[in-house]
């Protein structure tokens, strides 16, 4: 539907507002009240508009997108700043196909790089642990791995390869239900092993392993970003890229695009991610390097509203996925824990679409097959499973959801799943009144207070 949107927004891409967060949330700290009024006044006259054209009363509109006729009525006359929550509800709503979104300022608070913890990737300190993986760099592994052991046989360099690659599926694992901090030393230390066990070993084990040891530096960024730290991840990304590089494998180059791009998706920044993901379309890469590209794609789209273009993107990566051979003796790339993740992914993107109802129907479905040990993954896609629960206005289901998944949440200790807890609880709040919100509002504050991250 066209929305005849003719508003410029205030702040161009290149210039957003400097947020910072308070006791009471985020505070605009760089533009004038001026500024924020003209906008307030801008995104409420369109809405009003465009609620018009599609027929709707205020009180038709409110019933849709699950706020009260008395909160639109006031961003609809400026009195109050819209959230980007409201503007992808109000969005899919009036099928403004994402010209709301575009009119409420970029909300995002900047990044300020945290001090790696010691016994963390990159922090200080002179054991192994802390050193961490940075200190494993392609140059020192070819140098440890000029000297063979001249005792190597064949048939022990295969079992070690074997039982390196077994240790790294359980590390895998223990990503699942352990805190990020608690996984990243093991996860340094294990590296330095690994170089010491490429020194030892004939030519073909000694190039698994340095590949091995490339997973381990991939893995380890995740980690790192999953604890807060995203400067890490991408140091460490690069690390894996390196890694991969020295044990004859230029394909996780562009891998490393994409987790780029899930940072940029993570920081709220949808033209950045689509940008990094562009970069990823060669046909003489992997089908899974291809698929996980097209899924991250399709997580743009949906970031900047683009409804028709995430769902193609999708409908690529399930295409791609499925053509990618399984090989039993490398570790899988990307998600292992999502039984189908472009299934997932879908439900993800739907609900960043504006579209709760939809959203919830799926992660419905999927969150039934997913393993009752994979804490993490039941972390972040439980929360948003509760998330569009709520959205739609279910509100008992969306707590009932909350119960259950928060001591997942506060297990694995994800900064990512943090910021859905977030959005989950500011959702919640604006039905005070409801018994299960009361109830499960407390738990939702410790979750998200500093010391939930203590314990």
């Amino acid at each position: 539907m066209e929305t005849g949107n003719t508003h410029t927004p205030l702040w161009p891409p290149s210039a957003p507002p400097t947020l910072v967060e308070g006791p009471d949330g985020l505070r605009d700290d760089s533009t004038s009240g001026a500024q924020v009024l003209e906008g307030q006044h801008a995104f409420g006259s369109e809405l009003r508009r465009a609620r018009h054209a599609a027929g709707l009363t205020l009180s038709r509109l409110a019933a849709r997108v699950h706020y009260s006729k008395a909160q639109l009525s006031k961003v609809e006359t400026g009195q109050k700043r819209p959230s980007e929550e409201l503007a992808r509800l109000c969005d899919a709503a009036l099928g403004a196909e994402g010209a709301l979104l575009r009119l409420v300022p970029v909300l995002s608070v900047p990044h300020t790089e945290r001090e790696p913890a010691a016994g963390e990737a990159g922090g200080s300190g002179g054991t192994p642990a802390r050193r961490g993986l940075l200190a494993a760099g392609a140059a020192a592994v070819l140098g440890t791995a000029a000297t063979p052991s001249a005792t190597a046989s064949p048939a022990a360099d295969g079992a070690l390869l074997d039982i390196s690659r077994n240790l790294f599926a359980e590390f895998r694992r223990l990503g699942q239900s352990a805190p990020p901090g608690a996984v990243l030393p093991a996860l340094a230390e294990q590296t330095r092993v690994l170089r010491l066990l490429a020194r030892r070993s004939g030519a073909r084990t000694r190039d698994g392993l340095i590949a091995l040891s490339s997973r381990y530096a991939e893995f380890a960024g995740w980690m790192a970003q999953e604890a807060g730290d995203e400067q890490a991840a991408l140091r460490l990304t690069d690390q894996a890229v390196e890694l991969a590089a020295a044990a004859g494998d230029s394909d996780l180059a562009s891998y490393a695009r994409v987790r780029r791009a899930l940072v940029s998706y993570y920081r709220g920044d949808a033209a950045e991610t689509l940008a990094l993901t562009a970069t990823v379309r060669s046909p003489a890469l992997p089908p899974r390097i291809l698929g996980l590209a097209a899924v991250q794609e399709a997580e743009g789209h949906a970031l900047a509203g683009d409804h028709g273009s995430s769902m193609r993107a999708l409908d690529r990566a399930r295409a791609l996925l499925a053509r990618a051979p399984a090989d039993p003796a490398q570790p899988v790339l990307g998600a292992s824990h999502v039984p189908d993740q472009v299934a997932m992914i879908t439900g993800w993107c739907l609900l960043d679409l504006g579209r709760p109802r939809e959203a919830a129907e799926v992660f419905d479905r999927e969150m039934c097959r997913v393993a009752p040990t994979a804490l993490r993954t039941r972390a972040r896609y439980g929360t948003r499973q509760a998330l569009a629960h709520a959205l739609a206005g279910d509100i008992d289901r969306a707590c009932a959801l909350t119960h259950d998944v928060l001591s997942a949440v506060h297990t694995v200790g994800s900064a990512t799943v943090a910021l859905d807890v977030r959005r989950l609880s500011r959702t919640l709040a604006r039905h005070p009144r409801h018994r299960a919100v009361k109830e499960v509002e407390p738990l939702l504050a410790f979750a998200l207070s500093p010391a939930a991250r203590l314990l």
